[in-house]
């Protein structure tokens, strides 16, 4: 059997990733130049000239002949033996695969998709952002394992991974949501590599977030403060406090939590809240649940008689419900406590959010609100139900 008729290793999306995100790389492939290729390849998998030639089935003298121009290696199947060897995509070689006459209509058809799915999500629509990004996340996983990993599929894998796995975050029951952390950690395996400080930010505030969510707050913590160092848009940095103050919360420290919620006011202050997490709406709640939760109930109960605007969006009403209730329980408000338990009940029903039931089953349960928290169960079977149907 010919070097050319062995079949393609199968290539791992890990090296595709360290390969495609190296500024060097980026440059060799850009030359379509096969012996300036090989030797980046080379360079940055630590490789002699016997290791590559193992890879391709050749001969160490015949690579080093190619490397040096001595061999220049024309046919197409020949190119494409080593395209497919190398997990490289077959154009930088000057090969015409099928797959790329769609490159540019992926992106475009991806780009738009991440965006509309974030959309949705944000507007309470998660289900129809999992559904809509799951696709996509499968396609472009498939071109990536198969070595077709240039730059602009990465970013938009890591993009559309992120998405993914928040959105999921926001639908799965607390018991699955470490399947959003993966989601979330792999987008991160590839920001870590890719020169763009704001998406990793982003990214990091995302996975930590998830992190938190699933039982993980210390972690959070590093991941948020990491996102803090390379953020310098003050929306950015607050939506990344607003989240730490949570996790700090959440660890009980009282003192930290308040020092880091000083900081958020700051920042809200100073600059037009925007999106989900810079918002006064948020504030006021992520400061509810942080008193509640470092052992402050009354101050808590004293925040529920202040002003607050109107959520950015569906899923912070409920959130703020379920946190209230909570507050109310704390101070014995029996009646209205179930009065906004069941406000958020019905409304994290209709809108998928089993994380939020299970909050409130939590605090209905502590409280001994036996009857409500009967309906919360019944309500969080029906929802589990809706996510694991076909």
């Amino acid at each position: 059997m010919s070097a050319t008729d062995r079949p393609p290793a199968p290539v791992a999306l890990a090296s595709a990733v360290w390969l495609w995100a190296a500024p060097e790389a980026a440059t060799a492939l850009a030359t379509r130049d096969l012996p300036t290729i090989l030797r980046t390849y080379r360079r940055l998998h630590c490789m002699n000239q016997i290791a590559l030639a193992e890879v391709l089935g050749y001969d160490k003298s015949y690579v080093s002949m190619i490397e040096t121009g001595r061999r220049a290696i024309t046919d197409i199947s020949s190119r494409r033996h080593i395209a497919r060897r190398l997990g490289l995509p077959p154009h930088v070689l000057g090969v015409t695969d099928t797959d790329d006459a769609e490159y540019l209509a992926m992106l475009q058809f991806g780009e738009s998709t991440v965006r509309l799915a974030e959309l949705a999500r944000q507007s309470g629509h998660a289900v129809h952002a999992v559904n809509e990004l799951w696709p996509l996340v499968v396609r472009l996983e498939a071109r990536a394992a198969t070595g077709h990993a240039e730059p602009d599929i990465l970013a938009l894998l890591a993009r559309a991974r992120v998405a993914l796995g928040v959105s999921l975050g926001t639908v799965l029951p607390e018991e699955r949501l470490t399947a959003a952390t993966q989601w979330t950690g792999q987008a991160l395996t590839i920001a870590r590599h890719l020169d763009d400080s704001g998406f990793l930010a982003h990214t990091l505030r995302m996975h930590g977030n998830e992190l938190r969510k699933a039982g993980d707050p210390a972690a959070a913590v590093t991941h948020f403060e990491h996102a803090l160092e390379l953020s310098a848009d003050p929306i950015e940095q607050g939506a990344t406090f607003a989240l730490l103050c949570r996790a700090i919360g959440e660890l009980g420290d009282a003192e930290r939590f308040d020092t880091t919620l000083a900081i958020y006011q700051r920042l809200l202050d100073r600059h037009a809240g925007s999106g989900l997490l810079f918002h006064p709406f948020t504030f006021r709640e992520v400061q509810l649940r942080g008193l509640i939760d470092t052992g402050r109930p009354a101050a808590a109960l004293r925040l529920l008689g202040t002003e607050h605007v109107a959520p950015a969006a569906p899923q912070w009403h409920i959130i703020e419900r379920v946190t209230t209730g909570q507050a109310l329980t704390l101070a014995r408000e029996t009646t209205a406590a179930e009065t906004t338990f069941s406000q958020a009940l019905n409304a994290a029903e209709h809108h998928r959010l089993p994380h939020q039931i299970q909050r409130a089953l939590r605090a209905l349960t502590k409280a001994g609100m036996h009857a409500l928290a009967d309906e919360a169960r019944a309500a969080l079977a029906r929802v589990r139900a809706l996510l694991d149907a076909p």
